[in-house]
């Protein structure tokens, strides 16, 4: 048995990701809704840093950014447009404060990831997310269920604005 290329065994697995965390197809023209993605990526929690957040405000959060094999080298090579295949979750947390941590600091400084509030999915494939810059959309509140399309109806604009393919998130070295 001749073993398979690393480019095929890649091209395989982004193939197989993609297919698994969308929804059922639509039609296919630029005018038409976008699909959103239905599931949360297996496996997610072993992919790499990309950075952390801190949102005050409403949101008074902490966020773990994480990125798939293609993303990570993507944001490592300086490359933009992301390639298809990329894939981040943002894994978002109330913050709260460490009383152990704050105990030993003798005051009020020391914050910590609380309940999770919400996974945030951005998948990057130009072609079948033409109508939204490239990217599909999911968001999956705490109990791992989508919200609506209300909501998903947000994304799209919110991340156009973004100066670098629709990605907010810089790489942290």
């Amino acid at each position: 048995m001749k073993p398979k290329s690393t480019p095929a065994i890649a091209a395989a697995m982004a193939s197989s990701v993609v297919a698994c965390l969308t929804s059922a197809p639509g039609p296919a023209d630029e005018g038409s809704a976008p699909v959103y993605l239905t599931q949360i990526p297996a496996g997610y929690r072993d992919w790499k840093v990309v950075s952390v957040a801190h949102e005050e405000g409403d949101l008074h959060s902490f966020a773990v950014v994480l990125g798939n094999d293609v993303a990570i080298k993507a944001y490592r090579e300086g490359r933009l447009p992301f390639p298809d295949g990329t894939i981040i979750v943002a894994l978002h947390y109330k913050h709260v404060p460490s009383e152990e941590n704050n105990k030993v600091f003798g005051d009020q400084q020391s914050f910590v990831p609380g309940p999770p509030t919400n996974i945030q999915v951005e998948l990057k494939d130009a072609r079948k997310y033409a109508a939204t810059g490239g990217w599909g959309f999911g968001h999956f509140n705490a109990d791992g269920k989508p919200p609506g399309q209300a909501l998903l109806k947000t994304c799209a604009p919110c991340h156009a604005q973004a100066s670098r393919d629709a990605v907010f998130t810089r790489y942290v070295r």
